[in-house]
Order: structure tokens, then sequence, then C-alpha cells
């Protein structure tokens, strides 16, 4: 067939009846004056020495393969021609539309009450679990992030990557029902891994919720983003943030400084927090890790039991707050952490 279709002059015409593409070079851009033909139907039909089948479209056909002669053979041959040419234009159409489609849901691009409407027009699995991945390059180089991201998770059917920007990728995976969180930090540390131990490429990965619907796809990219934002902070030596494990953390970065400020006063009526040095602080620090243990903590610390008691006494003097006493040790624990977000100035 291949050999018997080089023999006939051949190719495709829009709804317009512009010659789009030919095997006659010639031929291009000419007009067919077939447009009103290629509207009316599916149907091949014949016309100047040349056999017809329309393609594409969804109310009506948008395109027509054509092949030169009018007798069997060419319509055999028009007819394969628009199946094959049908298949390519639905591959890319839905790939193109399905990765657009997302990236407009989780960049908040498109209207609540489009999206299902839009999901059933590309035929989208809309019920699945998804979750997304917000990859972060620290240093730049010659090496395409993005298409490292596409080799690692081939599959465009159930995972779809965009870029943001120059250093943020968005990734939205496909997960199943009883997937874990620590499943996800998993695979967010693969990626990093690859990232750094193949292409020198330093990187960060903040991880959203799973939801079970696009719409909310969103809320998921939202959380990923505020993960990395809050890690900078408050977990500067992770380089997988995920949003579940922020615990309070995710609360203090959304106060205003305001409110931050104050109530470091409060807290610290009798002294400053500046007032307590680094070998205090890391004690303090050493204490909370251990779970307020003042044995397990002086263990860790190599220094005798009375040692810490002598500093938390201290500390108590200092700051009115008895770290042994659980109540106190949350509010001193809250404070540290407010004074260590005040500090690097996230909205700066």
């Amino acid at each position: 067939m291949r050999e018997a279709i080089y023999d006939r002059v051949f190719g495709v015409i829009d709804e317009t009846s512009a010659v789009i593409a030919c095997s006659d070079p010639n031929r291009m851009r000419e007009a067919n004056y077939v447009a009103s033909d290629i509207v009316e139907g599916l149907d091949s039909f014949e016309k100047d020495g040349y056999t017809y089948k329309p393609f594409g479209g969804t109310s009506r056909p948008e395109y027509a393969a054509f092949v030169e002669g009018s007798d069997e053979r060419a319509k055999v041959y028009s007819a394969i021609l628009a199946v094959s040419l049908s298949n390519i234009k639905q591959y890319y159409d839905e790939k193109y539309d399905r990765s657009n489609f997302i990236k407009n849901i989780v960049l908040d691009n498109i209207l609540p009450g489009d999206i299902y409407a839009k999901a059933r027009e590309l035929h989208f699995n809309s019920g699945v679990n998804r979750v997304v991945f917000l990859i972060r390059v620290l240093s730049g180089n010659d090496i395409s992030v993005y298409d490292i991201i596409q080799n690692l998770f081939p599959d465009k059917h159930k995972d779809f990557i965009f870029n943001i920007n120059e250093k943020d990728i968005v990734l939205v995976k496909e997960v199943r029902d009883n997937i874990e969180s620590k499943d996800l930090e998993k695979l967010a540390n693969s990626i990093v891994d690859t990232l750094s131990g193949e292409f020198y490429t330093p990187s960060s990965v903040g991880i959203g919720t799973i939801v079970p619907g696009i719409k909310d796809l969103a809320k998921s990219f939202r959380e990923a983003h505020v993960a990395l934002e809050v890690g900078k902070v408050f977990d500067t030596e992770k380089n997988v943030v995920n949003y579940d494990n922020l615990g309070i953390a995710r609360l203090i970065y959304q106060l205003p400084p305001t409110l931050c400020n104050m109530f470091l006063g409060e807290v610290f009526k009798r002294g400053s927090i500046e007032s307590l040095d680094q070998e205090t602080l890391f004690t303090i620090q050493r204490f909370f890790e251990n779970n307020l243990n003042v044995s397990e903590t002086s263990r860790k610390l190599f220094v005798h039991r009375n040692t810490l008691v002598y500093r938390l006494e201290k500390i108590k003097k200092l700051t009115g707050l008895d770290l042994r006493e659980f109540d106190d040790a949350i509010v001193f624990k809250v404070a540290l952490m407010v004074k260590k977000y005040l500090t690097s100035n996230p909205h700066g």
C-alpha cells in the first residue's frame, strides 16, 4: 500500500478547503472549494479527480484526507489516511489539552463549575486520588530538570508535569487508595537524590495532601508551596517537606508579625529571649528532643544530672517558665518557633 499511495498525490485540507499538508509541495495552501462537502458528513466523496475522507471534530469534521484518483483504491487509501491522522490528532490533542487542563486547575485558572464538564469532554478520570509535588531547583545549571522529571514519570495518562517558573516544577501524581505519607516522602526523596546524585542539581520538594477529586488539586498545590516555604524557616536541613507533618509550624507561618511580637512580649515578661546564650538554647533543644526527660537529656549532653537541673533553674529564673512542666514547655517551644519565624522574615 505504501508504494501504491506514493504513486499518487495525497494530503489533508481543513474546513476552509485550504491544503495544509500534501505530498506535492506545489499544492500547499491551494483552495479546493470542497468545504461544504466536508461539513455535510463523514462519508467519502469524489471531486475533480480526487477522493476525500472527512475526519476530526466532535460535532462536525474539521479536516479531510484526500488521495488522487476516483477508483476504489483511492477510496481505501483516503479512509486509511483519515483514520491514521485522526488517531494522531486525538493523541496529541488529549496530551496537550489534559496537561493544560490540569495546569489550569492547579493554578486556579478555571471556574469550579467548568471543571467536571471539561473533564467529561476530555474523557478524564476525575475520581482517582492525586497529590501535588512542588519541585524547587535550588541552583541553576544547564540540565533541564523538567525533562528529567518527565523521564522519571513517563505515564502521561496518570502523571502530569509542568513548569511554574524557571525554578519550580509541578508534578501531579495519581496514587493508590492505601498509600501512606511515608511512601510519598520516599518518592520525593528519590527525586531529590536523582537530581543531586546523577545531575548535580540540588533541589527540595514540597508535598501537598492527597485529594480525592480534581477540583481540590489547587488546594494540594497551595499546601505543597506552604510546605516548602515553612521548611525554609523551621526545617532548613530537610530537602523534603510534607504538609501533613508541619504541625504547629504551618499555623505560626500564617500569623501576622505584630501578633507574634505581642506573644513574645507576653511570654518573656521577665526578660528577653535574647538573654539566653547559645549553650542554654542548645540545652533546651536537646531537652525537647528527649521528651522533657532530665536523665536522658543529661546523658545525651554528657553532663551531670544536677548540671542540667541547674541550667533549667536558670531558665526558669530568667523567663518564669519551668521547662519540666509540660504546659510551660509547650509555651516555650512555641515561643522559640515564633522567634525563629520572625528572624527569618519570610514575608519581607
